[in-house]
């Protein structure tokens, strides 16, 4: 598995932070949990969400990544992270928050239900998932990558998929006593279409880049750039700025 980056995750930090933080409101209008995990932590900034809704929950993050657990206890001292993939989560909580993480892990019908088992009596799992597999920048993404020129073996990419909302519903119908489902479009405003790939390069483009030498990569970048600007021109808002549309589901 390829590693994370975690000053490239946080170029933009608070787009990326701004759904955690929707959803822990929304949970805080709900419940008081006393207990509560942020799965798939990175760097910390969801969890510093959650120490700012529910400041008397004793919270801790954890995530698979060694270099987004470093970054976290670095920039976070104050806050406990652990070294710790979802799937291996032990004990029991009143709250299992996810922001971002779960699209990265494979077999949603076995780690839902295994999550919600990880849950207190009334406690809640809230996860937020990106579904952004159809907007035109990750079509091109796939399109440009499946060129012979690069080499590129989708069949040991990283694992990045998520299923059907219907699929989620029935999952959840089947572990759940209750449960909503919504969804949430973000846009964001970004300087030009190099942003576009900045935004992308520390997530859905890194199992890309990985398989990639440094010059090759820079040329993969620099070609969905240059294909972006051809065929993604009805993303601009003005003479200023594109805007990059993130759509994201919440079940909870």
């Amino acid at each position: 598995m390829s590693e994370w980056n975690s000053v490239q995750y946080l170029k933009f930090e608070s787009q990326r932070t701004q759904p955690a933080l929707d959803l822990a409101v929304r949970v805080a209008e709900r419940c008081d949990p006393k207990t509560i995990v942020d799965v798939g932590c990175g760097p910390g900034n969801s969890t510093v969400v959650l120490q700012r809704c529910f400041p008397n929950a004793d919270i801790f993050g954890i995530d698979s990544s060694s270099s987004m657990i470093e970054s976290a206890k670095r920039e976070h001292p104050d806050l406990l992270f652990r070294l710790c993939d979802a799937s291996c989560l032990e004990g029991r909580y009143d709250l299992l928050f996810s922001n971002a993480c779960l699209q990265w892990i494979s077999n949603h019908e076995v780690l839902i239900p295994a999550l919600m088992n990880r849950l207190n009596d009334g406690g809640v799992l809230a996860v937020q998932i990106p579904m952004n597999g159809e907007e035109p920048l990750f079509r091109l993404i796939e399109e440009i990558a499946a060129e012979p020129q690069w080499g590129i073996d989708v069949t040991v990419l990283q694992h990045n998929q998520v299923l059907a909302p219907h699929e989620y519903f029935d999952i959840l119908s089947d572990c759940a006593s209750h449960f909503d489902m919504w969804e949430i479009r973000y846009y964001h405003h970004l300087a030009d279409h190099n942003a576009l790939v900045e935004w992308v390069k520390g997530t859905r483009l890194r199992p890309y880049l990985t398989l990639l030498e440094e010059e090759r990569g820079a040329e993969f970048e620099n070609e969905i750039v240059q294909k972006a600007k051809e065929s993604m021109a009805v993303l601009s808002l003005d003479s200023a700025g594109f805007s990059l549309r993130q759509r994201n589901k919440m079940v909870g």
